[in-house]
């Protein structure tokens, strides 16, 4: 199956294993979607990422995290799209909810979140929001 938009695909993944209350689950694996969940696990999100050598492509484990039951993922949204893409340089990085969120930015220097982004003074595509 052809998928459009790896990175939706992946934080689908994760918000339907969140919300019906999975301890963890699987998405195909890529360079740039270890790159997104190794942020989510250095800012807290999830518990723990596992790349794994399974078939041609591999998959990735990611195990979620909760608190009292509820998830650490209040919500995710993917900003740039396959049809629309968005681009920010350093100075008008977005703020997700004024700081208290992450956006996550694919900069010439990697895969980064908006504040590692403006510490660096780089730009680059706002691949999500999470909160």
């Amino acid at each position: 199956m052809q998928i459009t938009d790896p990175i939706a695909d992946m934080l689908t993944r994760i918000r339907n294993a969140g919300s019906a209350g999975h301890p963890s689950c699987t998405v195909p694996a890529s360079k740039l979607k270890a790159a997104v969940g190794q942020i989510l696990l250095d800012e807290g999100y999830i518990e723990s990422m596992e790349i794994l050598d399974e078939g041609v492509q591999g998959t990735i484990k990611i195990t979620l995290k909760y608190h009292d039951h509820k998830n650490a993922i209040q919500g995710m949204k993917r900003i740039s799209r396959p049809g629309l893409r968005v681009y920010s340089d350093a100075q008008n990085m977005p703020k997700v909810l004024n700081g208290l969120g992450i956006a996550i930015v694919s900069t010439s220097k990697g895969v980064m979140t908006d504040r590692s982004a403006r510490k660096q003074n780089v730009g680059g595509e706002v691949l999500a929001y999470i909160w």
